[in-house]
């Protein structure tokens, strides 16, 4: 039975061989170096193939969304300053009228003071509706209530017949609503005080 061998056992010394080297995890193989020979490294190499080509695919895929992102980036701003250049320009034709009339004012000046001062009136009604229409209308608040959102005190008077903190007087006028505010109006605020 000496003779006798299992498989894997050394025939001198009745040990087992010693174990194969390791295989090395970290060495990257390159498409078609397997290593193998044969039907088996086939498969690997295509494998790898075919994801390198998804690699691939994917690469470009995001490079063309960089370029598109960055097309729509320009397209916005393009978009943008030609749409506030447009708005610049219906603005400036809505107040065409106003300078109109004041030319017009200004070559009548030499009429009697009471035209000129009609005209100026005139002038400055259009200019209020031109304002109101742009979505500014003028604030004239006054026997309201001071509201620090829609007016800026700029004084207190003494006015024992209204009540406190009520706006007795404009000083210059506010335009805008609640949402939105040129200016707010200037006012006077009465107090009980003397």
């Amino acid at each position: 039975m000496s003779d006798e061998r299992l498989p894997g056992q050394d025939a001198t010394a009745g040990t087992p061989p010693p174990p194969a080297p390791a295989a090395q995890p970290d060495r990257t193989q390159e498409p078609g170096e397997t290593g193998e020979t044969g039907e088996a490294g086939e498969p690997e190499a295509q494998v790898t193939e075919e994801l390198r080509a998804r690699v691939d695919e994917l690469e470009d895929l995001w490079r063309r969304a960089l370029a598109d992102l960055d097309n729509l980036r320009k397209r916005t701003a393009r978009d943008i300053a030609r749409q506030q250049a447009e708005e610049r320009a219906r603005v400036a034709a809505e107040w065409l009228p106003v300078v109109d009339n004041l030319d017009l004012a200004l070559e009548h000046s030499t009429a009697d003071a009471g035209a000129i001062v009609e005209g100026v009136r005139a002038v400055r009604d259009q200019a209020v509706a031109l304002l109101a229409r742009l979505g500014f209308p003028r604030q004239e608040d006054v026997g309201a209530p001071f509201d620090p959102t829609r007016h800026e005190a700029v004084g207190v008077v003494p006015a024992p017949e209204v009540p406190e903190s009520t706006v007795v007087r404009v000083v210059r006028p506010g335009y805008g609503d609640d949402e939105r505010q040129l200016r707010p109006a200037a006012v006077l605020v009465a107090s009980k005080g003397a």
